[in-house]
């Protein structure tokens, strides 16, 4: 089971997920959220802190097409996340890999969204809040989740060490995403609570 820590906002942050073993560190790049890292320098130096065989994300949630481009060309960042309403076209223009949130709001076709964005690296299923588009710190019901799908599936919303082990045997995601679930307050981590999420998940199936 591969795990993603997200909102990471600092390079202690970086440095100690990396210990911990998680394989990716995500960085949100949205202005609203509490975790929002608005310096490209800083992001840089979260990124040099971070373990060099770890991935690092770039949370984004429909940014306009130069600034992500500038973006990209300053933060070495492999993998895209897009967390809004972007199109398949625009998501695939960057010619970088990528992954698309969805939320899980009623009457959601997640075997079509899933074809809708084939050139994906996967798709991420997050809980679903009116005018949230990330980041709610809720569950959602995880039999939802298709057995049969096209694309990698990565798990998240609401998930901690109490509840990702059940998560993952209903659910059967290939990866698991969390943030809010491992601080100790908004954008900042708790070692703790960050070696217990990822001993869960990484040994709940073993």
């Amino acid at each position: 089971m591969r795990v993603k820590i997200c909102g990471i906002t600092n390079e202690a942050d970086a440095a100690m997920v990396s210990r911990a073993g998680a394989d990716a560190l995500g960085m949100v790049f949205y202005p609203p959220s509490p975790r929002h890292v608005a310096d490209f320098g800083l992001a840089r130096a979260i990124v040099q802190a971070a373990n060099p065989f770890i991935s690092i994300v770039a949370l984004v949630v429909n940014p306009d097409k130069a600034w992500l481009e500038e973006l990209l060309s300053s933060v070495p960042v492999n993998l895209i996340q897009f967390h809004g309403d972007e199109s398949p076209e625009f998501c695939e223009s960057f010619y970088r890999p990528y992954v698309k949130a969805l939320r899980m709001k009623e009457g959601l076709d997640i075997n079509s969204e899933s074809q809708r964005y084939a050139s994906s690296a996967g798709i991420l299923l997050d809980t679903y809040k009116k005018g949230v588009p990330g980041g709610t710190g809720e569950s959602f019901n995880w039999d939802l989740v298709p057995k049969q799908r096209t694309r990698p599936l990565i798990l998240a919303g609401g998930l901690d060490a109490t509840n990702v082990a059940q998560a993952i045997a209903v659910a059967k995601p290939d990866a698991v995403d969390v943030s809010g679930g491992v601080e100790a307050g908004p954008g900042k981590k708790s070692v703790v609570e960050v070696e217990r999420f990822i001993t869960a998940a990484k040994t709940c199936c073993s």
